[in-house]
């Protein structure tokens, strides 16, 4: 699949865009938002697949992939989550950006601080992250102990191997081209995707679904699972719990403002 994908990215464009109207979304290239994938690798290859097919079927040049966070928990797969995109974006650099989730975040928080934030990632769905890694987590107790956390976040700490966690470190809260914006969560209607507060882009906004933003951004976004994805009113809704569904979605975003929804 990556080699398939690099030759696609490297065709040359057949036609030019038109003019987006002003009420949709113009990103300068195509881009494919990607939504929360949570551990589910074999779906990962497939909407990789899905989305090569259809950038052949285009011929676009230069397309954009962006994955809009939570990698890991709740399915079966997130270290081979977290192997594969760290690989893509090595070799498509210019071509595959994944941004950071909340759940991405909380793994992060606990490698730093086990006893003060392992907690609340266990509630999150850590077992089955670790368990990914090959360490022990089916018989956790609801609170261990400090000794144990720290001996957990050390042993995962290794497993995941310097690369990689310096990697997940550095992953970009936001992604933009032209009047799109992607983050994982949401954005604050109120307030330049420029001066958006980390946290907002994260964990979400009370007002991102209900008020409307000022200027022609739109925003494509994970985190709050939704039965169909979404397209309207500046918003782009792309998690369709994956994990659980079976259904990983991608929106396809072209230069002129249309779209189309892959899903495996």
């Amino acid at each position: 699949m990556m080699r398939s994908l690099k030759s696609l990215l490297q065709r040359p464009d057949q036609t030019a865009a038109p003019t987006p109207a002003p009420d949709l979304p113009a990103p300068g290239r195509a881009v494919y938002v990607v939504g929360d994938l949570h551990g589910c690798a074999d779906l990962l290859e497939q909407i990789l697949e899905l989305i090569d097919e259809d950038i052949g079927q285009i011929r676009t040049h230069d397309p954009q992939l962006v994955f809009v966070g939570n990698y890991v928990d709740h399915g079966p797969d997130s270290a081979t989550v977290l192997e594969r995109l760290h690989e893509l974006t090595i070799e498509l650099p210019k071509n595959v950006t994944c941004l950071m989730g909340n759940h991405d975040r909380m793994m992060l928080d606990f490698l730093a601080d086990p006893v003060i934030r392992g907690a609340r990632w266990l509630r999150a769905g850590a077992a089955t992250t670790l368990a990914s890694f090959d360490l022990p987590a089916d018989h956790l107790p609801k609170t261990p102990e400090p000794e144990t956390l720290i001996e957990l976040a050390a042993l995962l700490k290794s497993n995941l191997t310097a690369a990689r966690h310096s990697w997940l470190t550095g992953l970009p809260l936001s992604w933009s081209s032209g009047t799109l914006w992607v983050v994982h969560a949401a954005a604050d209607p109120q307030h330049r995707m420029e001066d958006q507060n980390p946290r907002t882009l994260l964990w979400g906004h009370p007002e991102f679904e209900t008020r409307p933003r000022s200027d022609d951004i739109w925003v494509a976004h994970g985190h709050d699972q939704v039965d169909l994805p979404g397209f309207a009113a500046g918003r782009i809704a792309t998690n369709t719990a994956a994990w659980k569904s079976g259904r990983l979605t991608a929106c396809a975003i072209r230069p002129d403002g249309s779209h189309r929804i892959l899903q495996t």
